[in-house]
């Protein structure tokens, strides 16, 4: 069984009236067992079912699925982000590689790091991997945002540019980059390669923590130089400094090292009283898995208040917005029902619970690309990425999870009003 709901067609009866008129994935199963079935995903599945299966013999050219159709499976989704991710699972469980080409599935762009050659160098990739994991950074928009981070970044530094494995020689002339002081120059030994390799560390470094290594030494060194009244060495110090601020400042927050790329995707569920909860880890998506906000209340965010408050089950509306910060004890019990609902989750990111299949990471990278770099007024849902310790603030994903409810709730309402 593909998804949670199954029904039986009839195309002589169809009892359109089983199937709810709300957003989902679903697959259409022939009689014979061995066909592909049709699998997509629509707002509204009653609608698209009709569509599909509603006989119109006058219609020769149209789709007709009617005398073909013996079985509906479908799954309720409260988001998009959910649908694509469902229908991914399920196309990729029935065609295998071949749902990369049905769903149209592109790699984003990365940088990479060669670190496994003498002389390292950074360049843009569309391939990810799980053994170049800890020297993959992204993922970005587009090429074009990857290679102008590139150029601005390597202008911090003075990495080789050059893509030719290297054969140091002194009679080398070099080339522009190498006259304008931009690099090391290896290829003349114009450093040593011990210098080298701390070009290359810094480099890592700061990719590895988003420009706070370079920021903190550059800060240390004006503070330094200050005092000893070097005041140009100052000056440099501080514009290179104000440079590195705009570079970082110039990439989105899920640019990253892709063995540290964590994070909590929350997302509208399509149960009431429930949230669907995504864990990005290390590149790889799992879930969905429903958080239940069953006695969580968030007042009036805007007034300045970010305080939890917890109350029983049926009682949302009991509890007035002075009511007294949450105790310690029912904190814990929100906290604990976020550990267990992402449990499942973390134990299936595992290696050892479970290999990652070939091209896994890509097709995660490309699912959420899709949907972190929509525009905000199109993207629904929140996402919560992990800190400078590895680990997601759990607070902060409460808050998130109260916010997201909030706003489905109060689009439900608006709906129905209209």
């Amino acid at each position: 069984m593909m998804f949670p709901h199954q029904l039986a067609f009839d195309a002589a009866q169809p009892a359109w009236e089983q199937i709810p008129a709300a957003a989902g994935v679903f697959a259409l199963f022939a009689q014979d067992e061995r066909a592909e079935p049709y699998i997509s995903r629509t707002p509204n599945l009653r609608r698209r079912l009709r569509r599909l299966l509603d006989p119109r013999p006058d219609q020769t050219k149209r789709l007709q699925l009617a005398g073909r159709v013996t079985r509906i499976e479908y799954a309720l989704t409260g988001s998009d982000f959910e649908s694509l991710l469902l229908l991914y699972q399920a196309s990729w469980s029935v065609f295998g590689e071949r749902a990369r080409k049905r769903l149209h599935l592109r790699t984003p762009f990365l940088l990479r790091m060669t670190v496994e050659n003498a002389y390292p160098r950074v360049y843009v990739t569309n391939k990810a991997t799980k053994s170049g994991m800890d020297d993959l950074y992204g993922p970005f928009p587009s090429r074009a945002a990857a290679e102008t981070f590139l150029e601005d970044m390597l202008d911090l530094f003075k990495l080789r540019r050059c893509y030719e494995d290297l054969d140091p020689d002194p009679a080398f002339p070099g080339c522009v980059y190498s006259e304008m002081k931009k690099c090391l120059a290896p290829c003349f030994q114009g450093c040593t390669d011990e210098r080298y390799a701390e070009e290359a560390a810094a480099v890592r470094a700061f990719l590895r923590t988003r420009g706070a290594s370079l920021k903190r030494v550059l800060q240390r060194e004006r503070e330094q130089a200050s005092e000893l009244l070097q005041f140009e060495r100052a000056a440099e110090l501080h514009a290179r400094l104000v440079k590195a601020e705009a570079v970082t400042a110039e990439t989105s927050e899920a640019v990253r090292p892709l063995s540290h790329l964590d994070a909590v995707l929350i997302q509208p569920a399509a149960e009431p009283e429930h949230v669907a909860l995504f864990l990005l880890a290390q590149g790889s998506l799992r879930g969905p898995a429903f958080y239940s906000v069953t006695g969580m209340r968030h007042p009036n965010e805007a007034a300045g208040s970010t305080s939890l408050f917890a109350q029983p089950a049926g009682a949302m509306e009991a509890v007035p917005l002075e009511a007294p910060v949450v105790t310690a004890a029912s904190r814990d019990e929100l906290q604990g029902r976020l550990d267990d609902a992402l449990a499942p989750l973390r134990s299936a990111s595992q290696p050892k619970k479970q290999r990652a299949r070939p091209g896994e990471i890509a097709d995660s990278l490309c699912l959420f690309s899709r949907w972190y770099y929509r525009p905000l007024a199109k993207r629904s849902g929140e996402i919560v990425f992990a800190g400078e310790d590895d680990l997601i603030p759990a607070k902060a994903v409460l808050r998130a999870i109260s916010r997201i409810w909030q706003r489905s709730v109060a689009q439900q309402t608006s709906t129905a009003l209209s």
